[in-house]
């Protein structure tokens, strides 16, 4: 597995050493200061010429202007820097403020602070970039709101510039201070997409036919040589004229494999493949199954079947951060698995949009080693909205070609065709109620 990136403590934020990087870290002239040493250095230049010494006296205001810029004016950066989030793990689309808190060490009269605002988060109200002006021992809160996507977000530093008051140095520094906030898939109550027929009989709480007592009824069938007397069915015996039992629903666990196809080619609905896998996990947490996930990226990620919140939130953490690729191996590394790690007779659910061959013959490999297939397919033609008639015909044929796949591919499992126009919800009822 690989691993998630640690949050740092409280203690470890905000004091880093700065980076230096060129220029960074040091006074440097602005232009004003360059234009300005390019005039004294002609007035230099003139003096020399004309033998006009007593012209040099006019340097002196210049150069104690300088002076004074340098050397009085020239900041230590003694600053503590602060980021505050509510918390590091949020649902994708959720907007949160975010607080970054500094408190001078000395007097910066004239300070531009800018903010390291990762790429996948969206700013919605306020800035990353503010002037202020601070007096020795102040404490200011800069604060701006942004919307949180699906994925790890990393804020690495802050960077504080300054420019004395002449305008002719400005010093750059940038101070690491490393925040980490994950953006975790929206997750919605689901039904339960699958049975525990022909699975390991353990104590669990979803429910699966056998013949036992003190367990629910749930149907009649012949009596078979075994059965235990006080379940046959008199009235069913005296109404058929053959000896009937009654059949009652036990309760069983399964462990369930959750397969994510992250082939590009489903990108337009990789998103909703993640929204599924972590609904359905959320599903099989609170019915206290086990179940692990199988992340098939260019590198597989493999997660054993646990139990519990910790083992639901680590796969939650992997499914935030997981991106499609050029993955066209999901066929392999399937059927390697199933040899080596899967649990027998345990049930699969694979979320994919079966756009591909290898994905196609992904699902067979799965029947084919007799496992109990639920498929989550997405139909990516639904998420694009067509600009033209143009595009409306060509949809329609390929939504009717998809159609056609699915109903090939549906002897080797369930498969939900999902609209992703409606909610997850709404597909699975539709299958289940057939």
């Amino acid at each position: 597995m690989q691993p998630v990136p640690r949050t740092p403590t409280p203690a470890e934020l905000g004091k880093g050493p700065a980076e230096d990087a060129g220029p960074e870290g040091r006074m440097v002239p602005t232009e004003k200061a360059e234009e300005l040493f390019l005039a004294l250095w002609l007035l230099v230049l003139i003096a020399f010429l004309l033998l006009r010494w007593d012209l040099v006296y006019l340097l002196l205001p210049a150069l104690w202007l300088v002076f004074v810029a340098v050397f009085f004016f020239k900041p230590k950066m003694d600053v503590k820097l602060e980021r505050v989030i509510p918390h590091n793990r949020f649902l994708e689309g959720t907007e949160i403020e975010i607080v970054l808190k500094i408190r001078a060490g000395e007097r910066i009269p004239s300070l531009k602070v800018r903010e390291d605002l990762p790429e996948g988060l969206e700013l919605i109200d306020g800035r990353t970039e503010w002037v202020l002006s601070l007096r020795k021992g102040e404490l200011r809160e800069l604060r701006y709101r942004v919307r949180v996507k699906r994925g790890i977000h990393e804020f690495n530093w802050v960077e504080l510039s300054y420019r004395d008051p002449f305008g002719f140095f400005h010093f750059t520094k940038k101070f690491d201070l490393y925040t980490e906030l994950i953006g975790v898939p929206i997750i919605e109550d689901v039904p339960t997409p699958y049975s525990t027929r022909g699975t390991k009989i353990t104590v669990g709480s979803l429910p699966s036919p056998r013949v036992g007592e003190g367990v629910e009824f749930h149907a009649i069938r012949e009596y078979q040589p075994g059965d235990p007397l006080k379940i046959i069915n008199w009235k069913a015996t005296a109404r058929t004229g053959r000896i009937m039992a009654n059949e009652y629903e036990s309760e069983r666990k399964v462990d369930v494999i959750f397969i994510v196809d992250a082939s590009y080619t489903g990108e337009l609905v990789f998103d909703n493949l993640i929204r599924a896998a972590a609904s359905l996990m959320l599903n099989a947490l609170n019915s206290g199954t086990s179940f692990g996930l199988l992340l098939a990226e260019e590198v597989p990620l493999w997660v054993r079947p646990d139990y519990g919140k910790r083992h639901f939130f680590k796969c939650i953490d992997f499914l935030s951060t997981a991106r499609p690729d050029r993955n066209n191996m999901i066929a392999y590394q399937v059927e390697h698995l199933i040899r080596s790690h899967f649990p027998p007779r345990a049930q699969l659910v694979y979320f994919s949009p079966l756009l591909t061959e290898e994905s196609r013959e992904a699902l067979r490999i799965m029947s084919a080693f007799g496992y109990n297939v639920v498929v989550i397919s997405p139909d990516p033609y639904t998420a694009v909205e067509p600009k033209s008639r143009e595009e409306e015909l060509a949809l329609k044929l390929l939504s009717l070609h998809r159609r056609a796949v699915l109903r090939k591919m549906a002897g080797y499992g369930r498969i939900i065709d999902w609209d992703v126009r409606k909610p997850l919800k709404a597909a699975i009822a539709e299958v289940i109620q057939v």
